[in-house]
């Protein structure tokens, strides 16, 4: 009796180890494709915008298209990194919230660059996280760059740009010897001249004779 309940308990256990071995299985293989991009809220431009797998904001460069690209220069690749994969096999997955089909347009002989819509997918260099978009509005290389929206329908109030605000102004450079103040006036009380003694009239009476 005894051995039998033990071998009824190892085998469900056995049950249960496969049935969770079986789940992980299948997790895994269902997360192994990770989205190529996807949605996330930008509160700076109040709209979902499509970015990368590290939450990054992607732009596009109006009016490139992926059959007619403007930025192909390692300047333009300095400030706006493309979006890119190493193979042309690789399995692209949009994110359930972006609107549109995803592609691959050749950059290199082992570079292919990701694109949305048609549009050729960059990040911005002067972005540092989530959540920003300091590439909005900037015209250069040839057009406008603007952040990918995740609709397909433009918004219904343009994305104004994004303001950084400016530097403050460098104060003044500290001279190395201080600045001589003005000499202070001295004044001088001017010694009154001596008044003279005052003169002294001495009146001399005349003397008469008189005859006796």
């Amino acid at each position: 009796m005894f051995r039998q309940t033990v071998t009824r308990i190892y085998g469900v256990l056995v049950a249960v180890f496969v049935l969770a071995g079986a789940v992980v299985a299948v997790a895994l293989a269902s997360g192994s494709q990770l989205p190529t991009v996807r949605s996330a809220s930008n509160a700076t431009l109040k709209t979902n915008v499509v970015v990368n797998l590290q939450g990054r904001t992607l732009y596009a460069l109006s009016p490139e298209t992926s059959k007619h690209l403007l930025c192909k220069t390692k300047a333009c690749f300095g400030f706006w990194p493309p979006l890119t994969v190493s193979s042309a096999a690789t399995k692209l997955k949009v994110g359930s919230a972006v609107q549109g089909r995803l592609g691959l347009v050749r950059r290199g002989s082992k570079s292919f660059q990701v694109t949305l819509r048609g549009m050729p997918l960059y990040r911005f260099a002067g972005d540092h996280g989530r959540d920003e978009a300091h590439g909005q509005g900037i015209e250069s290389f040839g057009g406008r760059w603007h952040a990918v929206t995740a609709s397909s329908v433009a918004p219904a109030h343009p994305m104004q740009p994004s303001t950084t605000p400016a530097a403050p102004a460098p104060e003044p450079y500290a001279t190395s010897a201080p600045i001589p103040s003005a000499p202070a006036t001295t004044t001088t009380q001017s010694t009154p001249a001596p008044t003279p003694p005052p003169t002294t009239t001495t009146t001399t009476t005349p003397t008469y004779t008189y005859p006796y």
